[in-house]
């Protein structure tokens, strides 16, 4: 019988592999079903997080002040303004554990409160302190500035004005028709980590595309090996190379068409917004889908049986999906952490997707991750050819 031709007994083979794949209702439930329902709980547990911008306070607790004058109610007027909840801690242990907390200094030198040393010209010390680190940190404390310029700055326009500072003549200042404003936009990089839905997809996403290719698409070939279904293989017309390149690309091919469906079904159901370099974003996720169809072809010649397969499957997608941001935003990490993701295939995946859907980074910025996947799929998947087992 006259072997068949390369091309055709590699494209023969995936199509059967993926049509036998999601014939299996384990495999369709996790590609089809699975995926919505982890989008729409993690996503809408992330989202009280952070929320979307202006809808969420930031806790600030404030210590001191308590009868320190107008100026003080002002203070905390403005605070709140700049998207802060003031907490008022009942005990210093309480205050201690908050992780934004602000010291309002206490009269002192005869005055009777914070708004007297003020208006007699007494400087007077802000001090905030933050919790922990946070790529966040800097924006808090440009926001308690923006808050304390700004009474600032009307203090002084009310004297300029030969107005005596009090509340009513801060309350005229600001009822007073504004000559300039300002309107913001969003625009460039964001600040803030993504959170909610632009978290919870692309991470759902890159987990559960190793997750179905280190478990189902590796263990169909384990079980193909155990019933001799391979040893028959090798006695056809099909040269090893082809016989590999098909089991690749069916694998190849389940891990494009989960990503398309779940990409729509973000859109659809969760107005997912894909950012400007939608196209670098699908080659991305095209080289996430080569690289972990290696790594299933490699995983299956590793392992003896499918219980095998199926524990260190979930157990190295468990363990890369936490270390490289799928499960939380990796810029909310210790910095240890975020610099261990960056040499962590799941990390470059979540990176290349933060970086053009959440930070507006232009699609050249995602060719280095790109560039690591299709090399290390390359590289996986030409250990995993010269591993292959029939038996």
């Amino acid at each position: 019988m006259p072997q068949l031709r390369p091309g055709e007994a590699a494209l023969f083979i995936a199509r059967k592999d993926i049509a036998h794949m999601l014939r299996q209702r384990e495999t369709f439930l996790w590609v089809f079903v699975m995926p919505i329902l982890f989008f729409y709980f993690i996503g809408t547990v992330t989202g009280g997080f952070a929320g979307p911008a202006g809808t969420q306070k930031d806790p600030l607790a404030v210590r001191g002040g308590e009868g320190g004058g107008f100026l003080v109610d002002e203070l905390i007027r403005r605070l709140q303004a700049q998207n802060f909840e003031i907490v008022r801690s009942p005990s210093d242990d309480a205050f201690r554990a908050q992780t934004r907390r602000l010291i309002i200094p206490p009269p002192s030198d005869g005055y009777a409160s914070f708004t007297d040393a003020v208006l007699a010209g007494k400087p007077q010390v802000l001090t905030f302190e933050r919790r922990g680190e946070s790529m966040t940190g800097n924006y808090d404390q440009l926001r308690i500035a923006r808050a304390a310029y700004e009474v600032l700055g009307d203090l002084a326009a009310v004297k300029i004005a030969g107005n005596t500072p009090a509340p009513q003549t801060f309350a005229d200042l600001q009822a007073m028709p504004r000559a300039l404003t300002l309107t913001v936009k969003p625009a460039g990089r964001r600040i803030e980590p993504p959170t909610g839905f632009s978290q919870a997809i692309p991470g759902t996403m890159v987990m559960f595309t190793m997750l179905i290719l280190l478990t189902s698409g590796a263990i169909n070939l384990v079980i193909e090996r155990e019933q001799g279904l391979l040893r028959r293989l090798a006695s056809a017309p099909i040269s090893p190379g082809s016989l590999v390149f098909g089991k690749w690309l069916g694998r190849m091919a389940l891990a494009l068409v989960q990503i398309a469906f779940a990409m729509l079904a973000g859109r659809v159901f969760f107005s997912m917004d894909w950012g400007r370099s939608l196209p670098m974003v699908v080659l991305v996720l095209i080289g996430w889908a080569a690289f972990t169809a290696s790594l299933a072809v490699l995983l299956s010649s590793l392992t003896r049986t499918a219980a095998q397969t199926s524990g260190v499957g979930v157990l190295t997608t468990m363990l890369l999906a936490a270390l490289g941001g799928c499960w939380w935003p990796i810029e909310i990490t210790p910095d240890w952490m975020q610099s261990l993701s960056k040499l962590l295939p799941t990390g470059w995946a979540m990176d290349a997707m933060h970086k053009l859907i959440n930070f507006g980074d232009p699609a050249v910025s995602a060719v280095p991750h790109l560039t690591a996947m299709a090399v290390g799929a390359l590289l996986i998947g030409w250990v995993g050819t010269r591993m292959f087992r029939y038996v």
